[in-house]
């Protein structure tokens, strides 16, 4: 039997297979952060699978980096996230929202303040983003005092209450991607001189706070981190010590009792091998552009207790049955990744509405 389908607990939870939506973003927000009209059908329709992680969602407006991205910090945040978590709860789906700091990778006309992005240190990534007038250069961020990043720390505390006040049954700390909690991490973006810059336990702090400050908020069983160790993108360089430092990292986390790791493997099998050691909890691997003859082969080697999947996922709503029966796949559409309305986003058929077609 392919251990895809069988029941796994995470958390308080026990989910009733162990194929996991992966967060993505979609843009397709109200301007106050509001979760957008169509996102209540949209999640709900990928209830099937394990456990749903939604699209980062920033905690503060120091916090949003892209044009149209939702929030969970104000009561219409709330408001909107109900909506979302009750039709996924009506499905018998189990949702987890992904908090995300976007740190430098921000811009000022993509905020609603339209300040200066906040960030370890006042270093740049050196890449461009889209805004509203078109692609922009990213300019270089403010560096954040010492009281400002337990300010900080703060802000995701409030966050995960808010998300729990909206029905999720937990929250992702978004601590991969090059987004703040991984600026925090790498030399390349991180040279304070502080407790939070230098040493590896010094660059581990900020996320180990941020999950503190979570679990002890809402608790360590709806309370989860996503990391990606070795990834380059926008600037990151983790240098020599980085998989010394996941090392320590992974472990201090796990003296946490978190509900779940969810790690973007990209590639080192000894790294992802001693990950899967060190932590005792779920494990959610998560491998870009896994082939669909692959499905499975974590959780059935014992690397990962669940298994995240995106653009699979995005295009197929009934991901879980198809997999099961080994039907086609629909082709996810990438120009309908960022914005727009339901085209690209609720309009994917799933099998038995695509056959009676």
């Amino acid at each position: 039997m392919n251990q895809s389908f069988t029941p796994v607990r995470v958390g308080r939870y026990t989910l009733p297979n162990r194929l996991v939506m992966a967060p993505m973003t979609r843009s397709r927000a109200k301007f106050d952060g509001t979760p957008g009209e169509l996102a209540a059908e949209y999640y709900a329709q990928r209830a099937g699978v394990g456990l749903i992680v939604t699209e980062g969602t920033q905690p503060s407006d120091d916090g949003q980096g892209y044009l149209a991205t939702p929030g969970i910090y104000m009561p219409a945040h709330i408001a909107g996230w109900k909506k979302v978590t009750a039709a996924v709860h009506d499905k018998g789906g189990r949702i987890f929202i992904q908090i995300m700091h976007a740190g430098r990778m921000s811009h000022p006309d993509n905020t609603p303040h339209h300040r200066q992005a906040v960030a370890p240190a006042a270093i740049a990534p050196g890449s461009q983003m889209f805004t509203a007038t078109g692609m922009q250069d990213i300019p270089t961020p403010r560096a954040l005092t010492t009281e400002e990043v337990r300010r900080t720390v703060a802000d995701f505390r409030h966050a995960a209450r808010c998300a729990i006040e909206a029905g999720a049954d937990g929250v992702e700390i978004h601590g991969a991607n090059g987004y703040l909690v991984q600026q925090f991490v790498a030399p390349s973006a991180n040279t304070r001189t502080d407790e939070y810059g230098g040493s590896i336990a010094n660059r581990a702090r900020f996320a180990i706070e941020v999950a503190t400050a979570i679990a002890d908020e809402i608790g360590a069983d709806r309370t989860a981190i996503r990391l990606s160790p070795g990834i380059t993108m926008w600037g990151i360089d983790e240098g020599a010590e980085g998989p010394a430092l996941y090392r320590y990292l992974v472990a201090e986390l796990d003296k946490l009792g978190l509900a779940y790791l969810h790690i973007l493997h990209t590639g080192d099998e000894q790294l992802a091998g001693d990950v899967r050691a060190l932590w005792k909890q779920s494990l959610i691997v998560n491998r870009p552009g896994r082939p669909r003859d692959k499905i499975g082969a974590d959780v059935t080697s014992g690397l990962a207790d669940l298994e995240a999947y995106g653009q699979m996922v995005l295009a197929n709503p009934d991901f879980v049955a198809r997999v099961k029966t080994g039907a086609p796949m629909n082709d996810a559409d990438r120009a309908s990744f960022f914005g727009g309305a339901a085209q690209g986003y609720t309009d994917y058929p799933a099998r038995e509405a695509a056959t009676a077609a």
